[in-house]
C-alpha cells in the first residue's frame, strides 16, 4: 500500500513539473526572442550590455586573482608560524620526554597527557590540536604504556597517508600538508605538521593541526566584499554607459526618424538642434540637407507638373488642327493618281507622316494619363488564349509583310486571368509588332504557360537581338537602339513605355532579354487575380533555344515544356504600336 502511494505521489509530481516545464518553456523563449530582437535593433543596449559584460568579465579576473592572492598570503602567513610553533613545541616535548623520570604506568601516562595538552595551545592566535601515535612496525617494550593520543577525540586517520609517509621515512625533519578535521558538526580546514618524538625507547608520531578557519571567514568576507564591491561597480558602469549611449544615440535615433519621415514626403521635418558640440553640428548640418532637398525636390515636383501640364495641353491643342490637316492629307492621298510623279510622292509622304504623327499624338495622352496618375484599371476574367489569337490576327498582314511566321505554343483549353483586356492587347501587340519588325524575316514564337498564381506570355524573335548595353534602357522614353536608323522606322518610341505603365497597372512583371545574332525574348507575367503577388513566373526568360540550329537561317523555339497547341497567324487590325529599338531587361530582377 505505501509503495503504492508512493508511485502515486511520484507520478503527480512529475506531473506537476511537467506541466511547470511546459509553461515556463513559452515564456523563457518569448523572453529571449525580445532579447535578441532588443539587441539587433538597439544600438544603446548593445552598447550597455557590452560594456556591462566586459565590466563582469573584467572584475571576474581581477577579482580572482586578488581572491587567490590574498588566500595565498593568509596561508603562507599561518604556514610559517605553524612551522615556527610546531618546531618549538616539539623540541619542548622532545626534552620533557628525555628528562622524565618516571617507571609506573599511571606516572608515564600522567606525565604524556600533561605534555601533549600543554602544546595544544588553547586561547593562542591559532588553535592547535595534536595526534599523538606510536609508530607502526616496531618493537613493543615491555613499559610501553602509551599506544596514541589525541585532542578533541581526533584519530589518526585525520592525518593525510603522504604526510605520515613522509614522517614515518624521515628522521628528524619536520613535514606538514593541508588537511580537514572535525569540530563538532563542521569540517574545518587546517595544517598538520609533522615530527617524530621517543620516549622510553619508543618511537612517537607527532603532529600538531593548526585550525584555519579564522582566516577561512576573513577570506570568505575579503570575497564578499569584493563581491558586492564589483557589483556595485558593474552597476555603476552601466549606469554611466546607458547615460553616455543615451546622449549620443538619442541624436541618431532622432536622425532616423527624422529621415524617415522626409523619405516618407514629409519634407517638413527638421533635427531639434541643442549646444555646439560635435552631435549639434551633425543637426545643423542634417537640417541644411533636408531643407536644400526641401527645395530641390519642390522645384523639380514644380518643373514636372509644369512639363505635364504643357504635354498634356500641346497633345490636346494639337489634335483639332491634326483632324484638319489629316483630312486634307487623306483628300491630297486620294486625288494622288491625278498628279504629276513629284506631287504624287509628296501626297503620299504627307499622308503617310501625319498618320506617324496622330500615332504619336495618342501615344503622348496616353503617357500623360499615365504622368497624372488618372489611368485607371478596369479589369474582369479574360481568356488571354483567346486575346493573343485577336492579336494574331490583327498582326497578320504585317507578318506577311516581313515574311515572318507567327505562331502559338499554349496549353488545351483557355487561361482566364483577371485583367483590362484593352491594355493587355494594346501590349501584346506593342510586342508582336517589335518582333516582326525586328525578326528579319525569321519565325516569331508566342508562348503562353500558368501556374497557381500568374500566365506569363513570351514573345520570341529570332532577329538582329539587343546587346548587355542596349537591355538596361529598352523601356526608355524615346530611345532607340540605333539612333543613326530613319524615324520613319520604329514607331514613336513609346509603345515600351506604355506597355510597361500598363504592366505596372496590373502589378504585373514586364522584362526582355536578348543575344546579339540570336534574336530576343520579351516575357509578360500577370497574375491570374488581381491584388495576388507573383512569386514565380510559369516561362523562362531566358530560352533553352539559343544557339540550336534547325536550318539554314532558322532557329528553333522551345519555351515551355507543357503541351503545347501551334496556332497559326492570321489578319492584323489597326492598334497602337511603338518600338525603342530592342534591349535587354526593364530593370526588374527577375525572381527564382
Amino acid at each position: 500500500m505505501w509503495a503504492r502511494r508512493a508511485r502515486i505521489v511520484n507520478a503527480r509530481v512529475v506531473r506537476l513539473v511537467l506541466t511547470g516545464a511546459s509553461r515556463l518553456l513559452p515564456a523563457a523563449r518569448y523572453l529571449l526572442r525580445a532579447l535578441h530582437r532588443r539587441w539587433r535593433r538597439s544600438l544603446q543596449f548593445r552598447t550597455v550590455l557590452t560594456t556591462l559584460m566586459l565590466a563582469i568579465g573584467s572584475f571576474t579576473v581581477v577579482g580572482a586573482y586578488l581572491s587567490n592572492q590574498i588566500a595565498d598570503n593568509l596561508f603562507q602567513e599561518r604556514l610559517t608560524q605553524a612551522e615556527s610553533e610546531t618546531r618549538y613545541n616539539v623540541k619542548q616535548v622532545q626534552d620533557t620526554f628525555d628528562g622524565a623520570q618516571v617507571t609506573d604506568q599511571s606516572s608515564v601516562i600522567t606525565l604524556v597527557y600533561d605534555t601533549l595538552n600543554a602544546v595544544e595551545g588553547r586561547g593562542s592566535v591559532i588553535q592547535r590540536r595534536y595526534v599523538f601515535e606510536a609508530m607502526p612496525e616496531q618493537t613493543k617494550p615491555r613499559n610501553r604504556w602509551v599506544e596514541s593520543r589525541a585532542s578533541d577525540q581526533l584519530t589518526i586517520s585525520v592525518i593525510p597517508t603522504d604526510l605520515r609517509k613522509a614522517v614515518e621515512d624521515s628522521g628528524k625533519d619536520q613535514f606538514w600538508a593541508s588537511t580537514q578535521f572535525p569540530v563538532g558538526t563542521e569540517d574545518r580546514p587546517g595544517i598538520a605538521v609533522g615530527n617524530k618524538v621517543t620516549f622510553n625507547g619508543t618511537v612517537y608520531e607527532l603532529y600538531l593541526i593548526y585550525d584555519l578557519n579564522t582566516a577561512q571567514k576573513t577570506l570568505d568576507e575579503i570575497q564578499n566584499v569584493l563581491l558586492a564591491g564589483a557589483a556595485v561597480l558593474a552597476l555603476m558602469i552601466g549606469a554611466i554607459a546607458w547615460y553616455v549611449t543615451r546622449n549620443v544615440v538619442s541624436p541618431v535615433s532622432h536622425a532616423a526618424v527624422v529621415s524617415e519621415k522626409l523619405a516618407a514626403g514629409q519634407l517638413q521635418e527638421r533635427m531639434v538642434v541643442k549646444g555646439e558640440d560635435e552631435v549639434a553640428r551633425l543637426g545643423a548640418s542634417f537640417n541644411h540637407m533636408a531643407a536644400s532637398l526641401q527645395e530641390q525636390i519642390t522645384q523639380l515636383a514644380t518643373l514636372s507638373q509644369m512639363q505635364q501640364r504643357f504635354v498634356s495641353d500641346v497633345s490636346h491643342e494639337l489634335r483639332t488642327p491634326l483632324t484638319t490637316v489629316r483630312m486634307a492629307a487623306e483628300v491630297l492621298y486620294d486625288a494622288r493618281d491625278e498628279f504629276d510623279p513629284i506631287n504624287k510622292r509628296s501626297a503620299e509622304l504627307l499622308y503617310h507622316q501625319v498618320e506617324r504623327f496622330q500615332s504619336l499624338l495618342a501615344d503622348l495622352l496616353e503617357i500623360s494619363r499615365f504622368d497624372a496618375g488618372v489611368a485607371m484599371l478596369d479589369a474582369e476574367p479574360t481568356d488571354i488564349v483567346q486575346l493573343i489569337g485577336h492579336v494574331m490576327e490583327g498582326v497578320a498582314p504585317v507578318a506577311a509583310e516581313y515574311g515572318s511566321e507567327v505562331t502559338l505554343h499554349a496549353p488545351a483549353g483557355s487561361i482566364v486571368a483577371e485583367m483590362d483586356d484593352r491594355r493587355i492587347d494594346r501590349i501584346l501587340r506593342n510586342l508582336v509588332l517589335n518582333a516582326l519588325e525586328h525578326g528579319e524575316g525569321r519565325p516569331v514564337n508566342i508562348s503562353v504557360a500558368a501556374n497557381d498564381t500568374a500566365v506569363a506570355v513570351a514573345v520570341r524573335d529570332h532577329g538582329i537581338g539587343m546587346t548587355s548595353a542596349e537591355a538596361a534602357r529598352v523601356f526608355d522614353r524615346f530611345w532607340r537602339a540605333d539612333p543613326a536608323r530613319a524615324r520613319t522606322t520604329g514607331g514613336s518610341g513609346l509603345g515600351l513605355s506604355i506597355a510597361t505603365e500598363d504592366t505596372k497597372l496590373h502589378n504585373g512583371w514586364l522584362q526582355a532579354w536578348g543575344s546579339k545574332g540570336s534574336g530576343s525574348n520579351f516575357r509578360l507575367t500577370l497574375p491570374l487575380r488581381q491584388g495576388e503577388t507573383i512569386t514565380l513566373s510559369p516561362l523562362q526568360l531566358e530560352p533553352a533555344d539559343v544557339g540550336l540550329d534547325v536550318g539554314p537561317g532558322k532557329q528553333l523555339m522551345l519555351l515551355d515544356q507543357a503541351v503545347m497547341v501551334p496556332r497559326p497567324a492570321a489578319a492584323r487590325s489597326n492598334g497602337t504600336a511603338g518600338s525603342n529599338g530592342r534591349a535587354g531587361s526593364n530593370g526588374t530582377e527577375e525572381r527564382p
